[in-house]
């Protein structure tokens, strides 16, 4: 119930109307309170001296003058606001992805924006129904007036924030740290500190148990479901995970021993949605990042450093893994294995990381050669053979499609050195200078006249950066 609570909480945040329309309420109850306060003498406008009140002072043929610009301007510009952003996202959407328009309908700044200016069209509307002239026994709400004039003054400040806002979210730059950021979130919620029970080298077969309905898998009650197995005194072996489409019909888990309720267990434990989510789903946010570079990789775009950028963060998110444990699947109660359930393993993570992009990459010297200086700075943090193994593999990837689609012998040699920069990481030996990024990944050049280093802000690196600028030997004559 916790996961299906969760998931359904989840979903919330994709209805871009919940916020507006919880705004454009409170704004309703506002107008009534300021009505009230009016009506009931509590605050309000003081006839005997009008020059003190600092609110508005006029009368009803202005008050309805007022709130009638109030109520059509701001629905105008929120009309009109909204159109243009739909067109930028739509601009936006065919370079990163359509799939990333899910994080601006997501984000709670577009939300809240919509409902200020709706709610303050609401607000305008419920003052101006109370406003009477002299023919119809007369009433002016002075303090809801002049709180409509405050939302309105709102509403300007609100629509030129949003325009930077809009202005800014749509650069690539902004939405990759963006999405690295929930990648980041999704590696601290899904690895452990500690070694987890380990699993079986076999997944034990059985009874299949079919799914009712099918979909994208969300989320998973692994704890409610090994209570039950627990209390059945069965093993429940599951065969999909979060982010995996599921047919109806499809056999999802199987069972030790067959029992009459599996079905509905099973069923009660898995949750399904139209769409994937990142509720459980370690490699939601990288499939999103992949996409982004992809894409930028495409013919109609060949934005090489934007993939470059890519891989620098998804480097960032396996070196914050490096320390920490993924989970094995396994679930046990009473010191019994009860539960077995797939999850994404580090060479699993790395396929997803890296395979499109260099697939799409072919030829490109720039990325390939990043991907080389990424797997390199991963492979110096990392202390596991088993995941240095796995760098390993996609250097030698990267390596061989270079050997295949680069035809320049001067790049395919730089490839070559960056790959032997590898190995020399693997084996934690010093990898020398990066003239890229300034950290130990290449070896100097001893060519005339190249440059051997870069300044950095610690003193010996000053000092091995004012070596390098010496003149050689055959520089100085």
């Amino acid at each position: 119930m916790r996961s299906r609570l969760r998931a359904w909480i989840e979903a919330l945040g994709d209805q871009f109307w919940l916020r507006p329309a919880l705004i454009v309420l409170g704004s309703l109850a506002l107008a009534q309170l300021a009505v009230w306060l009016e009506t009931a003498h509590i605050a309000g406008y003081d006839a005997s001296s009008p020059d003190a009140n600092w609110g508005y002072s006029g009368g009803a043929e202005g008050a309805r003058a007022l709130l009638s610009a109030v109520a059509s301007s701001t629905i105008g510009v929120a009309g009109t606001t909204f159109s243009i952003t739909i067109a930028a996202l739509t601009l936006a959407s065919n370079q990163m992805g359509p799939r990333l328009l899910r994080n601006f309908v997501r984000d709670a700044r577009n939300q809240v924006v919509l409902g200020i200016f709706l709610g303050t069209f609401a607000y305008a509307l419920m003052v101006l129904r109370t406003v009477r002239t002299v023919q119809e026994s007369p009433f002016v709400p002075h303090l809801a007036i002049s709180g409509a004039i405050a939302l309105a003054l709102l509403s300007l400040a609100t629509l030129v924030w949003f325009v930077h806002h809009i202005a800014t979210s749509i650069n690539v730059e902004t939405v990759v740290d963006a999405v690295h950021h929930d990648l980041c979130e999704a590696v601290e919620a899904r690895t452990r500190e500690a070694p987890d029970v380990t699993a079986p080298s076999e997944t034990p077969g059985g009874a299949p148990v079919a799914a009712a309905q099918g979909g994208y898998l969300q989320a998973v009650d692994a704890d409610s479901l090994a209570d039950w197995a627990r209390d059945r005194g069965i093993v429940v072996a599951l065969r999909v995970r979060p982010g995996d489409y599921v047919p109806t019909g499809f056999p999802v888990a199987f069972l030790s021993a067959p029992v009459d309720e599996a079905p509905e267990a099973v069923a009660r434990a898995l949750v399904f949605g139209r769409r994937p989510a990142a509720l459980q789903d370690l490699e939601y946010s990288v499939r999103q990042l992949v996409e982004i570079a992809v894409r930028a990789l495409s013919p109609g775009i060949n934005d090489p450093m934007t993939a470059g950028s890519v891989l620098d963060h998804l480097g960032d998110a396996l070196c914050r893994i490096a320390p920490r444990y993924l989970p094995t699947g396994a679930v046990d109660r009473d010191g019994r294995i009860v539960l077995l359930h797939p999850v994404t393993d580090y060479g699993g993570l790395c396929d997803a990381m890296f395979h499109m992009i260099r697939q799409n990459a072919a030829g490109s010297v720039h990325v390939l050669g990043r991907l080389l200086d990424v797997l390199c700075r991963v492979a110096e943090v990392e202390r596991s053979t088993d995941r240095v193994a796995e760098l390993r593999r996609h250097a030698d990837l990267a390596v061989a499609a270079a050997r295949r689609s680069i035809d320049d012998p001067q790049d395919l040699s730089d490839i070559e050195k960056r790959h032997a920069r590898f190995l020399r990481a693997q084996e934690g030996q010093p990898a020398g200078k990066d003239r890229h990024f300034g950290v130990e990944c290449q070896a100097p050049s001893t060519r005339p006249g190249q440059s051997r280093g870069r300044p950095t802000t610690s003193s010996a690196s000053a000092i091995e950066f004012a070596v390098a600028q010496a003149p050689l030997p055959d520089e100085a004559g």
